[in-house]
């Protein structure tokens, strides 16, 4: 395992971070046995920097995650967990909040602590309600250690925030695809002038860059490497080459996935791609956004859905069925949006009555009752 240094505090924290988003499910509910093995192993093989949030898996993330880190296994790592900024009402709120989620994690301190998905209105809101004087006394009290924030919010948003607080690290989107989306590459080149750590979510934006057969366009760029690589390995390996970047965090769920994973952390060095294999690289994410219908990322902030729409399986289908094959694509839909294979109630895009509630949860400002009316056009025919 690589190991990169925090700039503001000089914690050696593991390149590859474990994202507690995407835990393995079973019967609707995660698999705790196989989730807390997946956990361990990764700890075991050099892992030291575990993310969670209060929402994860309906506020089951936190718990498992410190069920995982018993029997000596919370020494070996750092904390990220999140303050729901949708949830605060109050300044009390946030000590509320702080306090259940230090006994969720079985912890007296939560050594990464995020103000969880800024956007410029979103901290104007949590500032007014006094979020610099919760973080203060926090950190005096030992609570939290190093205070920090995710963003979710528009580009010219990002340095505001960043200059408002002495933030220790922030947590940005960025990918192949997410170059000027969000905080994008100047936010992650801002934030680093300023001595912040940068932790990276969505690597993989929500599994497309990694999927092992990518579409043909994309394969025959691939094909033109001198060194042959996955397309995960050639993803992740683009966001590490940024030596700005601390901690690439990976939601695995696959024990497969989290070998690989490791592995490629073994050897991505900052700066280790030649100009050729970067010029492939910008070839390919040009490619994948002629491609992609729809820039969800499988996230799912937009749901519960009150209609019981199974907004991002829509979405990630609509894109698949554009990257691969149409007709392959509507069968998968008919099973998948039927609620067959996950034994759920159906989510059609048709069953949407455009209420406008997924529209203010997503990080990704999709447009999402117009989007699910392209689905209910192409996959429901």
């Amino acid at each position: 395992m690589l190991y990169r240094t925090m700039p503001k505090n000089g914690d050696r924290l593991s390149a590859l971070g474990f994202g507690c988003m995407r835990l393995p499910m079973t019967d609707g509910k995660i698999d705790e046995e196989r989730a807390i093995a997946q956990i361990r192993r990764a700890i075991d093989d050099g892992v030291n920097y575990l993310d969670t949030a209060w929402p994860y898996h309906n506020g089951e993330s936190e718990p498992l995650l410190g069920k995982a880190l018993r029997d000596g296994y919370r020494e070996k790592v750092k904390i990220a967990t999140k303050l729901p900024t949708w949830m605060i009402k109050s300044r009390e709120d946030m000590d509320t909040f702080l306090n259940a989620q230090l006994e969720k994690l079985g912890t007296d301190h939560i050594d990464y602590y995020l103000i969880h998905a800024l956007s410029g209105p979103s901290w104007e809101t949590i500032e007014a309600l006094g979020v610099k004087d919760f973080l203060k006394k926090a950190q005096i009290d030992g609570r939290i250690v190093n205070p920090g924030f995710s963003f979710h919010g528009l580009a010219e948003d990002f340095a505001p925030i960043v200059d408002a607080y002495p933030w220790i690290f922030c947590q940005i989107q960025y990918n192949l695809l997410d170059t000027e989306f969000q905080a994008g590459t100047k936010g992650l080149e801002y934030a680093a002038s300023k001595g912040m750590g940068v932790v990276v979510m969505e690597p993989l934006r929500g599994g497309n860059l990694a999927l092992p057969t990518p579409p043909q366009a994309v394969a025959d760029i691939w094909d033109l490497a001198e060194t042959p690589r996955t397309p995960v390995e050639w993803a992740l390996r683009w966001v590490w080459n940024h030596p700005e970047v601390t901690v690439v965090l990976s939601g695995m769920n696959d024990e497969e996935h989290i070998r690989e994973n490791m592995a490629i952390a073994e050897v991505a060095e900052a700066d280790s791609l030649s100009r050729n294999e970067l010029d492939l690289t910008r070839r390919v994410a040009a490619t994948y956004r002629k491609l992609m219908q729809v820039g969800c990322t499988g996230c799912g902030y937009c749901m519960p859905c009150p209609a019981d729409v199974q907004i991002p399986t829509c979405f990630d289908l609509l894109n698949k069925a554009h990257l691969f094959d149409q007709a392959e694509g509507k069968r998968m839909y008919g099973v998948f949006a039927a609620g067959a294979v996950l034994q759920r109630k159906p989510g059609f895009a048709s069953q949407c009555v455009e209420c406008g509630m997924c529209l203010e949860k997503c990080p990704q400002r999709i447009n999402i009752p117009e989007v699910l009316k392209r689905v209910v056009a192409e996959l429901e025919g």
